[in-house]
């Protein structure tokens, strides 16, 4: 009986002090009276489910291992530590692709039809995710350095912002030109103080395209 179910169980678990126990079943509802004969007997089976380590450990290790292909053959070149981190880290670039799914973007009202159209919309949007991940590096990276943080999508302070949430926080952002027949002078309008938080934690220059102080 035991290895009837051990069949049906991960090959780590095993059924041990396995016992059959009679139930008697009478006919009716509630509790049966004295001397009343069950119309039937039921079987009850009974044991012990335990974890054999041997197999469980083995069973660990079959599922921690997975294949990965490479070209990059010289361990000197490129350690396996260094790629399974790559493989890995393949994540947050296919993460990143999602802006092109997203209606935000407008993707599906570009069209092109030649190949060499097709190529250049690709690299372009490369290009964009590139300074879009590079962006989102330096501000998580200096947010981290200096203890700082700014507000998310619900409010609450975070470390580790997405550039999607702070590209919306700049929303409505405006330059204002003023234009005289001595001069064109420009002025940001609507900034805030965790917009210039932001400008000043990715670098000089941004504080200066914004007229932010330092």
């Amino acid at each position: 009986m035991s290895e009837q179910i051990g069949r049906l169980l991960p090959a780590y678990l095993e059924v041990r002090e396995v016992t059959l126990k009679a139930q008697p079943r009478y006919g009716g509802g509630g509790r049966p009276k004295d001397g009343q004969q069950p119309v039937a007997t039921d079987w009850r089976i009974e044991g012990t489910l335990c974890v054999v380590e041997q197999r469980a450990e083995r069973e660990w290790r079959r599922r921690a291992c997975y294949i990965v292909g490479t070209s990059v053959l010289d361990p000197e070149i490129l350690s396996e530590e260094e790629l399974i981190a790559t493989y890995k880290g393949q994540a947050s670039v296919e993460r990143g692709f999602r802006f092109l799914k997203d209606p935000l973007f407008l993707s599906s009202s570009v069209f092109v039809r030649k190949p060499e159209r097709l190529v250049a919309l690709g690299f372009v949007m490369v290009v964009c995710l590139l300074v879009y991940r590079l962006a989102e590096h330096q501000l998580r990276k200096r947010l981290s350095e200096t203890g700082q943080s700014i507000p998310n999508q619900v409010g609450k302070p975070t470390s580790r912002p997405t550039m999607r949430w702070v590209f919306q926080l700049f929303e409505g952002i405006e330059v204002l030109i003023i234009r005289s027949p001595q001069s064109v002078s420009w002025q940001v309008l609507r900034l805030k103080p965790v917009h210039e938080r932001i400008l000043r934690l990715l670098g000089p220059t941004f504080p200066k395209i914004y007229e932010v102080s330092n």
